[in-house]
C-alpha cells in the first residue's frame, strides 16, 4: 500500500514538473475547448517541426492559435505503451 501511494505522489509531482511532456498531438482541432484549455494540433498551417497550439477562450472571444516548436521526443512520450 505504501508503494502504491508513493507511486501516485511521484506521478502527480512529475506531471506538474514537466507539463509539456504529457501533451497529445491531435490530427484536427477539437470543436469544444474549455476556456484557457490548450490543445496541440498537427496540420498543414504550420511549418515542418512545429504544431498549432490552440488555446480556448471565454464566450465572445476568439481562440488563440500560434505555431510552436514541438520536439519528436515529446510527441512520442504521449503515445508510450506500458
Amino acid at each position: 500500500m505504501r508503494a502504491l501511494v508513493s507511486v501516485l505522489v511521484f506521478s502527480a509531482v512529475a506531471a506538474f514538473a514537466v507539463p509539456s511532456v504529457a501533451q497529445t498531438v491531435l490530427k484536427s482541432e477539437p470543436l469544444a475547448l474549455a476556456p484557457y484549455e490548450v490543445a496541440f494540433v498537427q496540420d498543414a498551417s504550420c511549418p515542418a517541426g512545429q504544431v498549432l497550439k490552440v488555446t480556448g477562450a471565454i464566450r465572445g472571444l476568439h481562440r488563440r492559435k500560434v505555431c510552436v516548436a514541438f520536439a519528436a521526443e515529446q510527441a512520442s512520450l504521449a503515445v508510450a505503451t506500458p
